[in-house]
């Protein structure tokens, strides 16, 4: 079995998982103090590839940022040189994005922008998929997610103003042979931005679903199949990074990366047909 992914790779443990889920790790600030009238960004994912990328992105225009992911050492990375504050964390864990949430919001009083780029998946027939790769997918790509949504939201709609950005795939969107469960995921989370934007309407808070082609991260080693396409041509994390900087400045609902990524999902809207014999050809 080989694990896949669009970027932002989630660090499964060493050994057995904790009977029960821990507090997130004491915040540990880098550069200089925090300036609590700063803009704030939770970044997930934020160890490595788009999550990685991202924060260093948001870090140049002066956000204050949290950034959590389940390796610590890899996070003081990420944060070194800026003043971001890490909070190593596992989404996975029951009560993960909770304890998260709470302590992103103790740590700062609020949070601006949430950006969700953690994620695993998995490659192969789904036939012989085990039963625990089906969860653990589900778990991290779909349901931690929406926890913490759910966590940070409330305090958005009280302030009045807020983004959620959601990392969706072009897996969500046409479906990706021996990635069925990615693809599910993806697809379930392009269909809750929607909704939850729907249910949003009016309250200062935005929901940004970013629609992303393969990127080229250390996650395709890692995974032990390397990316062997000619075709979509992979995308740095800095690219994506940059769009995703782009579309919280410019309040954007729906981002495709790169752009040409919005023909298939229209095609397959427009000419099923057609796109299904595409899909057979070149899916």
């Amino acid at each position: 079995m080989t694990f896949t992914g669009s970027g932002s790779a989630y660090d499964p443990p060493a050994g057995p998982a904790p009977r029960r889920p821990a507090a997130p790790s004491p915040a540990r600030e880098h550069g200089p103090p925090r300036r609590l009238d700063r803009r704030v960004a939770l970044v997930t994912g934020a160890s490595s590839g788009i999550g990685a990328a991202t924060a260093r992105r948001f870090a140049m225009d002066g956000w204050q940022l949290l950034l959590t992911g389940r390796d610590r050492n890899r996070l003081e990375q990420t944060a070194s040189g800026t003043s971001a504050v890490v909070l190593p964390a596992d989404l996975a864990a029951p009560d993960g994005p909770r304890l998260l949430a709470r302590s992103a919001l103790h740590t700062t009083g609020r949070v601006d922008v949430l950006v969700a780029a953690a994620g695993i998946g998995w490659a192969g027939p789904f036939s012989a998929m085990p039963h625990t790769d089906i969860d653990r997918v589900l778990a991290l790509d779909l349901n931690a997610t929406l926890h913490l949504v759910r966590e940070v939201l409330p305090s958005m709609i009280t302030a009045g103003r807020g983004r959620v950005v959601l990392l969706g795939s072009i897996a969500g969107c046409v479906g990706v042979r021996e990635e069925a469960v990615y693809s599910a995921a993806k697809a379930a989370l392009a269909a809750f931005s929607e909704a939850l934007r729907q249910e949003l309407r009016g309250t200062g808070v935005g929901v940004t679903l970013v629609v992303a082609g393969p990127v080229d991260t250390a996650f395709y080693a890692r995974r032990g199949r390397p990316y062997d396409r000619s075709h979509p041509r992979m995308i740095s994390p800095g690219c994506v990074a940059g769009a995703i900087w782009e579309a919280v400045r410019e309040e954007r609902d729906l981002v495709y990366i790169p752009a040409w990524m919005a023909l298939p999902d229209r095609l397959r809207a427009l000419a099923p047909r057609m796109f299904r014999r595409l899909l057979d050809r070149f899916g």
